[in-house]
C-alpha cells in the first residue's frame, strides 16, 4: 500500500461550532473517515490549525519545508486547507517545490466534516487517492476535479464546486474511476525545495476613477519590494486623466518589481494597446496568463530567491509550473 503524508493546516473541513472555528479534528480523522486507511497508509502532520485567511508566507514555508524534508519517505502528499486562500497556497508550493515528481494535493470542504451533507468526506478520500497516482504536480482536488494549483481560483463561496482553473482543463476527473489527463506535466529538472517568500508585496486592482496619488502613497512604503497590478483587459491602465503608468514607473525606478496581470483571464500583452505601452516602457513585467492567486506568491518567491533584478525578471517571465501556459 502506498504511503501518503497528510499535512493539516486548518480550514472548514475540520471546524466546529457557531461561528465556525478550528478544532483538533486530526485526532479522530481516520475514525470519522474510515475509507482513508483503505486507500493508503496515511500519516498526519500538523503544520498549523488556522482559518485560511490567516495563512500566508510563513505557513507556505512550513508546508514546503515539511514536504521537502520528507519527500523521499512518501509516495504523495495531501494538504488539508481552508478554501479562501487555498489557491494562493497551492500556487506558492508549485514554485517552492520545483521539479516535483510526486503529487501534492490540496483539499478542503465547504461544510465541516461533522455536518449533514458535508462534502468533506468525498474530497478527502478523493485527494488521498489522487496522492497515490502518477500526478507530479501541485493540484487542488475538489468536487470530483483535480485542478492545476497555480492556475486555480476560488469562484464560489456557496457551491460545492468552489474552484475553477480558467483556460486549463482539469488534470483529472474523479467519478467511478480516476481519469488522468494527458496534459499533466512531467518533471523536467531534479527536485529542489526552495521554501522562502518575501512578504512585502502589495496588490493594486485598477478600477475606474482610481487616484494615482492614492496608489503612489501605498507604493512609497520603504519596505515594499514588489507589487502585482491587476489591470484591465490584456494589460491596460488609464493614461489620460488619472494616469497610473508614471506612478508605477517611479516605483520601478526605486527598485520595486511591478508584475502586471489581467483581472479577467487571458494573456497579458503590453505591446497591443497604447494604454499598456507605457507600462512596458516603465519597466513593468507582463504576467502572461497568471491570475492574482499565482502572481502574488510567484513574485514573493522571486524576490526571496534572486537578489539580481535581471534574474528575478527572467524567472517571472519563465513558465515554472504551468502558471503561464
Amino acid at each position: 500500500m502506498k504511503r501518503v503524508l497528510l499535512l493539516h493546516t486548518g480550514g472548514t473541513l475540520g471546524m466546529v461550532g457557531t461561528p465556525l472555528e478550528p478544532d483538533a479534528f486530526q485526532d479522530r480523522l481516520l475514525e470519522v473517515v474510515p475509507e482513508v486507511p483503505k486507500v493508503a497508509d496515511v500519516d498526519i502532520h500538523i503544520v498549523c490549525n488556522l482559518d485560511s485567511s490567516d495563512v500566508g508566507p510563513p505557513e507556505w514555508t512550513a508546508m514546503a519545508k515539511t514536504i521537502g524534508e520528507r519527500h523521499d519517505d512518501y509516495d504523495g502528499f495531501v494538504v488539508v486547507h481552508g478554501t479562501d486562500t487555498m489557491a494562493y497556497s497551492a500556487a506558492a508550493l508549485s514554485f517552492a517545490l520545483e521539479g516535483l515528481g510526486k503529487p501534492v494535493v490540496f483539499t478542503g470542504a465547504q461544510r465541516p466534516l461533522g455536518a449533514i451533507r458535508t462534502d468533506a468526506r468525498r474530497n478527502l478520500v478523493d485527494a488521498v487517492e489522487v496522492a497515490t497516482c502518477s500526478v507530479p504536480e501541485v493540484g487542488i482536488c475538489f468536487d470530483g476535479l483535480l485542478l492545476r494549483g497555480c492556475r486555480s481560483v476560488k469562484n464560489d463561496a456557496r457551491s460545492y464546486r468552489a474552484f475553477a482553473s480558467p483556460g486549463v482543463e482539469p488534470l483529472a476527473t474523479l467519478g467511478t474511476d480516476v481519469n488522468l489527463r494527458a496534459h499533466i506535466r512531467p518533471p523536467t529538472t531534479a527536485f529542489t525545495c526552495i521554501p522562502k517568500f518575501e512578504p512585502h508585496v502589495d496588490v493594486v486592482y485598477v478600477t475606474p476613477g482610481l487616484r494615482p496619488k492614492t496608489v503612489a502613497r501605498r507604493l512609497e512604503d520603504p519596505e515594499l519590494r514588489g507589487v502585482v497590478v491587476a489591470a484591465f483587459g490584456m494589460g491596460t491602465v488609464p493614461t489620460q486623466r488619472r494616469a497610473l503608468a508614471p506612478v508605477l514607473a517611479d516605483a520601478v525606478e526605486r527598485g520595486v518589481d511591478v508584475l502586471v496581470v489581467t483581472q479577467w483571464g487571458g494573456t497579458v500583452d503590453l505591446t497591443l494597446y497604447k494604454n499598456s505601452l507605457e507600462l512596458r516602457a516603465g519597466g513593468c513585467i507582463p504576467g502572461g496568463t497568471m491570475h492574482v492567486e499565482a502572481a502574488v506568491p510567484k513574485l514573493m518567491h522571486a524576490l526571496a530567491r534572486y537578489a539580481d533584478p535581471a534574474e528575478r525578471r527572467a524567472y517571472l517571465l519563465r513558465d515554472v509550473a504551468g502558471e503561464r501556459q
